[in-house]
């Protein structure tokens, strides 16, 4: 691809697509233009990687998902096609800054944490290994929430991400299909029914192709938009009640608005299960009429056909596809549920009874009242063959979800060693002694080209210097750097590539939120879903208790710390939005302590999302990894972290044991109880206040929060926080943390050492190769789907 091309085909587009010429064209729209022309490369391969499908009769992965993270996607595009150094020679031709060009791409609002960022680690992976794939999801018009502080409390405003055009997606108007709700069962005589909805939306295809490393495959992301099934109600209007007028079309794009509305109250539980539906079931549609156009035979389908169900949102995906064969298209029930369980397979992501979703059967028979009855004959036949089982799809009056995945899937699989070990003794320890060969492990992992190439093209130049470009397409080449972490000149130079990082960091959070850092202070780092188990009040009660002792002696040996935090609270999770509130509140005290704040800052970016990890993360001296153990399902963020050079202050607790392993338990700093310790710890009667009065620095802390220090004219504003730590303490933060101050000491004292703490850094990014979403995918291929690539890599690239 020349330069040249590439520059005639921006302004081609910038002419013909978007109506501008050079001279009056402003930043979105040269971006608008650069998107297009690499949009029609990656097109190229998304035909011929279809082409290549049809005529080998591949079996096809479709992987379900609430949510696909996928940030933004024109530096990763052009990256994955070798065009991005192109592009920036085009830029630089036009005189305008490459930089912000990439930078007016509004992240797509897709998702929230780690379950949509590692779907669209999955998309990449699965394009770059071509495996023949289609990710189903929701296009969200805003989202989950913008997030900003007013007073230091969270405020959440609408998304606003599709207020520009989506350039990277196709919309697929001929790609729809009707979802009903409501309605009756008309009974045929026989176990078959005919489900006759009272009201119905219309699902809409909008396409976005993902290109994989070295533009070798391109599958489809299809993410599913809500219609009415008629625009207006044009007598209403002509009466002149507008607004009863436009009813129907504000109900059926309210499916699509808005990721995980608050379902506290029970129209929120009714939308949310109604999302649930609408996406599973236009998915399980086109994945039939996929099917059908190719073979005859039903029974094929687990042949050519494999469902990944990411986490419960899906699980209606059972008995709607039992629904879909049995109902619809005769085959008899038996056999439809079998044929539909070997194309199923379901990704557990909690341990939290609470996460696994739960569905009251009044409102499930409300919706979808077929799809109750399937699931009570799905359980009266799991029953059947299993006499003495002890667990139920229904109990109580609720339909458990967690146990319909299960039940309802070929292969269950956990996402780091230790959480599929605990799935086997909590969760679904019956099920499991059921069903012994069901539960896999597959651990989690990250794609290298967004979150080390991509998101540090600085450390990525090194690493290419030293080992040749192949570890970006195989990240367990990393490991060849072990060597090199005895080499002072590397070390030298990947301590100034962190310097780098660091100091752009820092000019970030100058400009964006007002607050001077030190790029030569050790960047702490906690970024995150803000939930009680992941503990971001551990960490804020450790500041508190680390300025406490600076402000006691100011001239003393202190390590100069930058604390930030990011991460976003569900608008109806009072608690966690607590912690936001007292995180800033903490940050506003300390920071303008003139005494204390050369050793200690506590900065909070609002609105985390992928572009601001992706900034963070390079930066980053020690990553905060501190859950509850036996909590953190795996964690992705703590291998982004590694691969970054950056050290873990960590429990064994998800994916942090595989990564101590990997990087050596002597480049972690290890703190805390393991998850049998826990389990004992909950049984001690008054453990928490037993903490608190071993630790004079704890209790200290904690009778800040209650006397006013961080809310002078509201002294009782954080008590809240003070008692559920001292008297509701689940996730033992109190336990914990004495031997978390112990650890995070210990970081103070080698970072003092900066060649040893460079060292051990390398020695994170060498051993996190193994944590490539390339590996974990095929694992699944092995393991779960039992499918192969369809064309051998680099036979799209040549065409």
């Amino acid at each position: 691809m020349s330069i040249s091309d590439l520059r005639g085909d921006v302004l081609r587009h910038l002419k013909y697509s978007i109506g501008k010429d050079e001279d009056h064209a402003q930043i979105y729209d040269w971006r608008v233009a650069l998107s297009l022309a690499v949009r029609d490369r990656i097109v190229d391969r998304w035909f011929a990687a279809t082409r290549a499908t049809y005529a080998s009769r591949a079996k096809r992965v479709y992987y379900l998902s609430m949510e696909f993270l996928i940030g933004r996607l024109l530096e990763d595009a052009a990256t994955n096609l070798g065009l991005l150094d192109e592009a920036k020679a085009v830029f630089d031709g036009f005189g305008l800054p490459f930089d912000r060009v990439l930078a007016d791409e509004p992240d797509a609002a897709l998702g929230n944490g780690g379950l949509g960022r590692l779907a669209a680690c999955f998309m990449e992976s699965l394009a770059t290994l071509g495996v023949p794939a289609y990710g189903y999801g929701i296009r969200y018009e805003h989202g989950l929430f913008r997030q900003r502080f007013e007073g230091g409390r969270q405020i959440e405003e609408p998304e606003d991400w599709l207020t520009q055009a989506h350039v990277w997606e196709f919309e697929r108007p001929e790609t729809s299909f009707e979802i009903g709700f409501g309605g009756h069962v008309h009974r045929t005589g026989t176990s078959r029914g005919i489900w006759r909805p009272a009201e119905a939306v219309i699902a809409q295809g909008f396409d976005t192709p993902v290109v994989g490393w070295q533009g070798r495959w391109a599958n489809t992301l299809r993410l599913w938009g809500a219609q009415p099934t008629r625009l207006l109600d044009l007598e209403r209007f002509n009466a002149g009640d507008y607004t009863a007028a436009a009813q129907p079309e504000t109900l059926a794009r309210t499916i699509s608005r808005v990721l995980y509305p608050d379902d506290t109250t029970e129209g929120g539980k009714a939308l949310r299960l109604k999302q649930e539906y609408f996406f599973t079931a236009a998915s399980l549609r086109d994945i039939l009429r996929r099917f059908e156009s190719e073979y005859d035979d039903l029974r094929k389908l687990p042949q050519k056909v494999a469902i990944q169900l990411n986490d419960t949102h899906p699980a209606i995906a059972g008995p709607e596809l039992v629904r879909l064969l049995h109902d619809e298209r005769g085959l008899p029930f038996d056999e439809a549920m079998e044929t539909a369980r070997l194309c199923l397979n379901y990704t557990n992501h909690t341990l939290l009874p609470e996460a696994l979703e739960s569905w009251s059967e009044g409102l499930m028979g409300y919706l979808l009242p077929r799809h109750l009855q399937i699931i009570e004959a799905i359980d009266a036949a799991h029953h059947k063959a299993y006499p003495a089982r002890s667990v139920h799809i229904r109990e109580h009056g609720q339909v458990q979800m967690g146990n319909l995945s299960f039940i309802m899937a070929k292969r269950v699989n956990g996402v780091s060693a230790l959480h599929t070990e605990l799935m086997k003794t909590t969760v679904f320890q019956d099920l499991h002694a059921l069903h012994p060969e069901r539960i896999v492990n597959e651990t989690n992992g990250v794609t290298p080209r967004r979150w080390l190439l991509g998101c540090n093209p600085r450390l990525g130049a090194l690493i290419t210097e030293v080992l040749g470009d192949g570890w970006v397409g195989d990240a367990e080449e990393l490991a060849r750097l072990a060597p090199f972490t005895e080499d002072a000149s590397f070390l030298e130079r990947f301590a100034a590539i962190k310097r780098a990082n660091k100091e752009e960091l820092a000019g970030w959070l100058k400009r964006e939120q007002g607050v001077a850092v030190d790029p030569s202070a050790m960047f702490d780092i906690q970024i995150k879903r803000i939930h009680e188990y992941k503990r971001q009040h551990l960490n804020i009660l450790e500041a508190i208790a680390l300025w406490q002792d600076i402000s006691d002696n100011p001239n003393g040996d202190w390590t100069p710390r930058v604390k930030i935090f990011g991460g976003k609270a569900a608008p109806g999770y009072w608690f966690a939005k607590e912690i936001v509130h007292l995180i800033n509140a903490v940050a506003g005290r300390i920071n303008a302590d003139p005494a204390t704040s050369r050793f200690l800052r506590v900065v909070f970016a609002p609105n985390y999302n992928v572009s601001m990890a992706e900034r963070l993360i390079p930066a980053a001296d020690l990553s905060e990894q501190i859950s509850t153990a036996g909590k953190e399902a795996s964690g992705t963020g703590n291998m982004k972290f590694a691969m970054n050079g950056a050290l873990t202050i960590g429990t064994l607790d998800g994916a942090n044991v595989e990564i101590r392993d990997h990087v050596g338990a002597e480049n972690f700093f290890l703190f805390g109880m393991t998850a049998e310790e826990v389990v004992a710890r909950r049984e001690v009667p008054g453990h928490a206040r037993q903490a608190i009065e071993a630790d004079p620095r704890l209790a200290r802390a904690l009778g800040a929060l209650r006397d006013g220090t961080f809310s002078p004219g509201n002294p009782g504003l954080f008590a809240g926080i003070a008692d559920n730590v001292e008297h509701h303490d689940y996730f033992l933060v109190a336990s914990d943390f004495t031997d978390y101050w112990r650890a995070s000491r210990e970081a103070d004292a080698i970072c003092r050492d900066g060649a040893r703490w460079t060292r051990m850094a390398a020695r994170n990014t060498a051993g996190s190769g193994w944590f490539s979403s390339d590996r974990t995918i095929r694992g699944y291929m092995a393991d779960i789907w039992d499918v192969t690539p369809a064309a051998a890599p680099g036979t799209l690239a040549a065409e």
